[in-house]
């Protein structure tokens, strides 16, 4: 049987299950004080953020952020269930967002920041290093600055 994959914007009741995600991925992905991080990015940053449902549950998460007066759309708080990573699932909704992106007029650059952790992700997907920020996180938990190549 197929599982069934959605791709839904996040809803303010979605918050708890998202929150869980990041505890799930702390200390490998995340670094402790990320989680309050979080919590303030969804309830005062938060420009489009979506989640990703497998058969119906929250699995993963990310969002875009604007820069530049819209010129610029950043990928933002991807997060995703130990259990569900490495099945093209993160790559789903990467692609989900990078396509919303490409349909905005103004869009002229797509970044992402993320660490050390998870940058060859990013870059199997078209980003480009440009930057690495050490310890910007926290500590053990550098900032690679990535853009986006492929159109």
């Amino acid at each position: 049987m197929t599982s069934l994959i959605t791709i839904r914007e996040y809803e303010t009741n979605d918050k708890d299950e998202v929150i869980n995600l990041i505890k799930l991925n702390i200390p490998e992905f995340f670094a402790e004080e990320e989680e309050e991080d979080l919590k303030s990015y969804l309830e005062t940053e938060r420009e489009l953020y979506y989640v990703l449902l497998y058969d119906e549950k929250i699995v993963g998460c990310g969002g875009i952020n604007f820069a530049d007066n819209k010129t610029i759309g950043k990928i933002s708080w991807d997060i995703f269930h130990p259990d569900y990573q490495g099945k093209s699932l993160g790559t789903k909704l990467l692609k989900h967002r990078i396509d919303k992106l490409n349909s905005i007029e103004t869009i002229q650059r797509i970044t992402v920041r993320t660490s050390q952790v998870a940058y060859k992700f990013y870059e199997k997907q078209g980003f480009e290093l440009f930057e690495i920020k050490k310890d910007y996180w926290a500590p053990g938990f550098d900032m690679y600055n990535m853009e986006y190549k492929r159109s």
